[in-house]
């Protein structure tokens, strides 16, 4: 994922399980691996790398759930306002949720 201009500034993905947050526009990358850990890389010179979901054995999110972020990130920055963005698994079904911040 590259760097989206625009009012990304006001969005942001929650981090650690809910620990940390993220600003949406200072992620350049995004890694889901075999174990359902998405990870997201941010713009800076020492490469830091964020988790943003970590991975289970049970509970592992779709293939495309990196994807789906990206999505909902695109959508929100149409929209006014500060957001958060949260991934949710609620009976058996993963998402990304947002609410105003």
């Amino acid at each position: 994922m590259g760097p989206v201009s625009g009012t990304t500034h006001q969005i942001w993905i929650e981090a650690g399980g809910g620990h940390d947050v993220v600003r949406a526009d200072a992620i350049v990358m995004l890694r889901l691996d075999e174990a359902g850990r998405l990870t997201a890389q941010l713009r800076d010179d020492a490469k830091v790398s964020v988790t943003l979901l970590e991975g289970s054995s049970g509970a592992r999110p779709p293939e495309d759930f990196h994807r789906r972020l990206i999505q909902t990130v695109a959508r929100l920055a149409d929209s006014g306002g500060a957001q958060l963005v949260r991934p949710r698994h609620e009976g058996g079904v993963w998402s990304w949720t947002s609410e105003p911040v």
